[in-house]
């Protein structure tokens, strides 16, 4: 794990191919290599949210492609808020 002082990459997140990461906290700059999680094996509720969650994803892309329905959503959606993350929160809060 390194601290970035280089200002062109000060402020850098997420990762650069499967090899390191860039991760902000507060105003550092971490860089690791990427995690290997293919010895990991997710537990039984793991996969029940992970599923679930595919499924709200499913839920709210199909209204944010739908024009009609987007509209419709449109009006429900406070000021600053999307349409799609709107969808995805009332899909889990109904399971």
């Amino acid at each position: 794990m390194a601290k970035l002082g280089n200002f062109l990459l000060r402020g850098a997140q997420g990762q650069l191919g499967k090899q390191i990461v860039f991760k902000k906290y507060g105003n550092t700059t971490i860089v690791t290599k990427y995690p290997d999680m293919s010895k990991i094996k997710p537990s039984a509720a793991q996969k029940a949210k992970r599923s679930l969650f595919a499924k709200a994803v499913q839920y709210a892309q199909a209204i944010n492609n739908n024009p009609i329905k987007k509209a419709a959503y449109k009006k429900k959606v406070k000021k600053g808020q999307s349409v799609y993350h709107y969808a995805l929160k009332e899909f889990l809060k109904k399971q």
